[in-house]
């Protein structure tokens, strides 16, 4: 498939970082919050869109695939690394946020029901985290040393990483330089791609950014 992703072709280094694909969860109406606490497989939806990820990266240069480890990453992870021969690692740091006791509900239901949490959470989820579970905070605390070590160990190649919602926008936001409290701003799809690459100099900049052109066509 072609792509307008940039082609690693520069001596750079690049961080393919994905969202896994879509879970029962995910395609709920509505949507029902899933964090660490779940960890169903993906869906019928979520495997189309892992393989149609699989073919947009399949004549990419990979070295190496990484993923969190609940089930849903690492199901993705391994219709990225078939391709390339690879097998998966996993990587525990990169695992979906904590939501605490808001695990598997839904979004009005929480602001019907709690609804000084729900304000505090929207307001500044870096620092107000889902009741009971993590802030953004204390994500981007254990995810980006992960990455950077993934990143100094593969330094000059092309990787893939295979996250989650929160995990992937806590690393957009500390590479993007925006304010953690506005990450939930940051959109990130199923199966969306981004593209990370650090220079010589050690510089990060997003080359692509919820990439989902490679969805379009399968089942969403």
């Amino acid at each position: 498939m072609s792509s307008p992703l940039p082609s690693p072709a520069d001596g750079a280094t690049y961080l393919y970082l994905l969202r896994h694909g879509a879970t029962d969860n995910n395609v709920a109406h509505p949507p029902r919050l899933q964090g660490r606490g779940h960890d169903g497989p993906l869906s019928a939806v979520g495997i189309a869109q892992s393989q149609a990820a699989a073919r947009l990266l399949a004549d990419r240069p990979l070295v190496a695939v990484y993923s969190s480890p609940l089930l849903r990453a690492r199901q993705t992870a391994e219709f990225l690394a078939a391709p390339h021969g690879l097998s998966v690692g996993l990587i525990d740091a990169l695992v979906e946020v904590d939501v605490g006791s808001w695990e598997g509900r839904d979004w009005a239901e929480i602001e019907r029901s709690e609804p000084e949490a729900f304000r505090r959470f929207m307001e500044d989820p870096a620092q107000h985290g889902y009741a009971g579970g993590e802030s953004l905070g204390a994500v981007q605390q254990r995810v980006l040393p992960a990455i950077l070590q993934l990143l100094t160990r593969h330094a000059g190649q092309s990787i893939a990483v295979v996250a989650h919602n929160n995990v992937n926008r806590c690393v957009l936001a500390n590479v993007l330089g925006s304010p953690l409290a506005k990450a939930r701003a940051i959109a990130q799809e199923n199966c969306a791609v981004n593209l990370i690459r650090v220079g010589a100099d050690q510089a990060m900049s997003v080359m692509a950014q919820n990439y989902v052109e490679h969805l379009r066509g399968s089942a969403q």
